[in-house]
């Protein structure tokens, strides 16, 4: 599951490192060398002649210092690079690394989107030693955008849910799920969500757990809930098509394995020797 290692050590200071890991994008594709998918070293980052307040701190992995930049959307790569999105490098990028990846492109992309005041509009400041963009203007100040969402898989008996979403980008079955609303809990959303997507109810929430998602800046929370009354109408916006599956049943295109998803369902497969 794509998870930040746990030797990584966040940072909030620029360090001088001459091995450091450089993640630079634009927009949400990385710069990577396009030979061994390697990120630009101190060289190749001279050559690009970042702004100043493009670079931020990102931290610490197996001791080597990571940081990451933006560039305009119109630059066009070094010779010998390329730019690739991040969910093109999953079972390419070893997992660790595409994790902090993953970690880098929220900052940078906070960092793009916060150059100016979003109640005033002058220029931001970084504060240093935090994770922040103030206002020398009005003082408001702004940090990374976490947007919270749910996943459930609901059981009944010994079938699960699994639907086909109308807007995803890949044509697989997957859990439920959606984004909280604001002055939402994280059950009360799972409650709502799986009410307005497939029209059923639910009882019983169980946490299984929860990943950062890149993309853009997502926190998965995942739940199993159990089947308690109505019958399957889905939501045409939101559901191409929801169904039960069984013992014996064909298992459909799921979720990569990186994803939070893909184990949540894999663990509760009605054949699975895990499933209840």
């Amino acid at each position: 599951m794509l998870q930040t290692p746990e030797t990584f050590i966040p940072a909030l200071t620029p360090q001088s490192q001459t091995d450091a890991l450089h993640f630079v994008f634009r927009g949400d594709e990385l710069l990577l060398r396009e030979a061994d998918l390697a990120p630009p070293d101190g060289h190749a980052l001279a050559w690009l002649a970042l702004p100043r307040d493009a670079r931020h701190p990102v931290g610490l992995l197996h001791g080597r210092y990571c940081d990451c930049a933006w560039l305009p959307t119109e630059r066009e790569p070094l010779p010998g690079f390329i730019f690739r999105k991040l969910r093109s490098l999953f079972g390419v990028l070893e997992e660790g690394r595409l994790a902090v990846a993953g970690r880098a492109f929220q900052i940078a992309n906070w960092a793009r989107t916060h150059r100016f005041c979003g109640a005033c509009g002058s220029p931001t400041e970084h504060v240093v030693g935090e994770r922040s963009m103030r206002c020398p203007s009005c003082g408001h100040q702004a940090y990374p955008r976490i947007s919270p969402a749910m996943m459930v898989l609901v059981r009944r008996d010994r079938h699960i849910l699994l639907a086909r979403h109308t807007h995803s980008p890949a044509p697989f079955f997957t859990a439920l799920a959606g984004f909280l609303e604001a002055g939402e809990s994280v059950e009360e959303a799972v409650h709502r969500e799986v009410f307005e997507e497939v029209g059923l109810k639910v009882r019983d929430l169980r946490y299984f757990g929860s990943q950062p998602w890149p993309f853009p800046h997502s926190l998965m929370v995942a739940f199993t809930a159990e089947y308690a009354d109505g019958d399957i109408q889905i939501d045409e916006s939101e559901i191409a098509e929801a169904r039960w599956f069984g013992p014996g049943d064909p298992v459909p295109k799921i979720p990569i394995g990186l994803s939070i998803a893909s184990h949540l369902i894999r663990a509760h497969l009605p054949d699975s020797p895990g499933a209840a």
